[in-house]
């Protein structure tokens, strides 16, 4: 049984850690196609604008519950209010629900990057190689198991010895790797500045209410908020870290290697379709498909294929590790149970789930749940729904029963809280505004009623 609580050895390993959970597949691949299919440069604005407001004010909020009560999501909502205390189960629900088909996911990373370290680079750019995989049933189950057994063995060394000594390799290289690509990409391929000019230069003539939804569900699922983490990691946070500079190196790093992500990718797939916008608005198909195609292309494209795959697979393990800290956590809150047992409880149950979604394409893809395969109804459920029912609740618990100046006092145990009545508006009014957007714009999405 652990008698003391783990925490962060100080604030470069919380920040490091916290930015590692918030970088993710979302940055990589997310985050460039969303800006191409909302106006470039006028959706690259809004984002920055609402990560600075209402990203930096949530992301505040949960840290400082964290850290104030020492607890995980299930046992701090109980803390602050035995009337809130589903919320806190429905925060620990999210990373249980998301962790399994984002480990499915990271496996097809580590598939393309063995595929490009073994030199495949031709055979990987073929139009069918990756729908050929996914209908395959055994090599992506083994993928995943591989995947997320990694992330439960960095967990199982706990947060000084696991998270935050991965973390700490993990986000700087990952900085360089992505930087690097990009000068290479707009230096060296022919019709790259254009794809440059069209993802930073605004154009407002592009802009629209859907470009304001569509980067607020993008901040939401990118800054790792309303899913416990950031409640569980504020809970391993020292008194003496300054919160409101951790939150905002956190979204520096956030932000900035989204905007990297896209300045790497949009350029390179620009020049590649011949400045097709359409090539660019593909998903998951646009790390898969595209990329491959841009690799094979380019001279040395082998080597700039595993150098971006790695990056992409330190990414996705970082987020994979938050993910499955924050369930770990709560089963040691709450079962009084140590890490070894509770690493492998979880792992257990991830496989179990994970399954279905590994095999959505394949042996299972006649079964839909809602119109949908099983990887796709466990992220809209989580991402579209619980996500933004569950930030809206907190925004009312700290708004309007504890009162912002709660987590004020926190903030400000370790100094000065500068931007303390930007919090206020936003957590009370602003906030809620843009959760409820968020949340009636999912449902109608798919409902089919709007197109996001």
């Amino acid at each position: 049984m652990e008698s003391k609580r783990s925490s962060f050895s100080g604030k470069i390993g919380f920040v490091l850690a916290a930015a590692g959970s918030a970088v993710g597949l979302g940055n990589i691949w997310r985050f460039p196609y969303l800006a191409a299919k909302y106006g470039g440069g006028v959706f690259l604005l809004v984002y920055i604008i609402l990560s600075v407001t209402f990203g930096f004010s949530l992301m505040i909020a949960e840290i400082a519950i964290g850290r104030k009560t020492q607890l995980s999501p299930i046992g701090a909502f109980k803390a602050l209010d035995k009337r809130f205390s589903f919320v806190g189960w429905l925060a620990s629900i999210v990373p249980a629900i998301i962790l399994p088909y984002y480990s499915v996911i990271g496996g097809w990373v580590m598939k393309f990057t063995a595929g490009f370290i073994m030199g495949n680079t031709a055979e990987m750019s073929h139009d069918k190689y990756f729908s050929d995989y996914l209908g395959q049933v055994w090599e992506p189950l083994g993928w995943f198991a591989l995947f997320i057994g990694l992330t439960s063995l960095i967990v199982l060394f706990g947060v000084k010895k696991g998270i935050e000594k991965v973390s700490k390799v993990m986000m700087p290289i990952l900085v360089v790797l992505i930087l690097g690509i990009s000068i290479y990409t707009i230096v060296t391929m022919d019709g790259a500045i254009d794809g440059v000019i069209f993802y930073i230069k605004p154009d407002f003539s592009k802009f629209s209410i859907m470009t304001v939804v569509a980067a607020m569900g993008q901040l939401f699922y990118s800054m790792s908020l309303a899913m416990g983490i950031m409640i569980t990691f504020g809970s391993y946070m020292k008194k003496e870290i300054k919160i409101e500079k951790s939150v905002h190196q956190i979204e520096l790093f956030d932000t900035g290697i989204a905007f990297l992500a896209g300045l790497m990718i949009i350029p390179s797939v620009f020049a590649f379709s011949g400045g097709d916008e359409k090539a660019l608005g593909q998903g998951a198909g646009l790390m898969f498909v595209t990329l491959p195609k841009v690799f094979d292309s380019m001279p040395a494209g082998n080597v700039i294929g595993v150098v971006f795959f790695i990056m992409v697979f330190f990414a996705a393990l970082t987020s994979s590790i938050s993910l499955m800290e924050t369930v770990v956590s709560v089963f040691i809150d709450k079962l009084k149970i140590n890490r070894k047992l509770s690493c492998l409880i979880v792992l257990i149950i991830s496989l179990f789930l994970g399954i279905s979604s590994a095999l959505g394409s394949s042996a299972w893809k006649n079964i839909k749940i809602f119109g949908m395969q099983f990887l796709d109804f466990f992220d809209f459920a989580s991402n579209n729904i619980l996500m933004p029912i569950i930030a809206l609740l907190t925004c009312i618990l700290i708004g309007y029963i504890l009162k912002p100046k709660f987590i004020v006092e926190e903030v400000e145990l370790s100094g000065k809280f500068n931007q303390k009545s930007m919090f206020n508006i936003m957590i009370k009014y602003i906030a809620p505004i843009f959760l409820v957007i968020i949340l009636v714009s999912s449902v109608l999405n798919a409902l089919g009623y709007i197109e996001i």
